[in-house]
């Protein structure tokens, strides 16, 4: 009995893994979204998967070129035209062929914030960890009901 009841609490809590909140219908995909250089795990597909919905990613002008690996909004010269601005900070990933084997095979640990530049509104946040290609799923799935459904909004 103890066994069962300690797979359904280690179940319970990889279920209790994310926590997204966000404004649907919020984003229109004629527009421009920066987001932050990379290609590092949850940053690289989050870019692709703004490609896939039809958004034009930017990632700016180079305005300084330092040493450090830290890239901040600051450093670069975003297009007058971008809209919405992406940014996503990840945690060490790690191969995991225990809980993701047909799913990544990779486990992220991550925060991402979408927030409008024009009116500083933060449209969507998400502390989230899980395998690879699970969080691109739920990714596609959260932009998917943030876009608007028609151009009269």
């Amino acid at each position: 009995m103890k066994k069962h009841i300690c797979v359904m609490g280690m179940m319970l809590g990889l279920v209790a893994c994310n926590s997204v909140t966000y404004i649907p219908e919020s984003m229109d995909t004629k527009q421009t979204v920066f987001a932050v250089r990379g290609g590092y795990g949850m940053r690289r597909s989050i870019k692709e998967v703004l490609r896939a919905h039809g958004y034009d990613v930017v990632v700016g002008k180079a305005l300084e070129l330092g040493g450090d690996e830290s890239f901040d909004y600051e450093k670069f010269e975003l297009p007058r035209d971008v809209k919405y601005a992406v940014r996503v900070s990840e945690r060490r990933e790690w191969f995991n062929p225990f809980w993701c084997p047909l799913n990544g095979f990779w486990w992220w640990n991550f925060n991402v914030s979408i927030a409008e530049q024009d009116t500083g509104r933060e449209l969507m946040t998400w502390r989230g960890r899980g395998c690879a290609n699970s969080s691109v799923r739920k990714m596609d799935k959260i932009l998917s009901e943030m876009e608007r459904r028609n151009d009269s909004k």
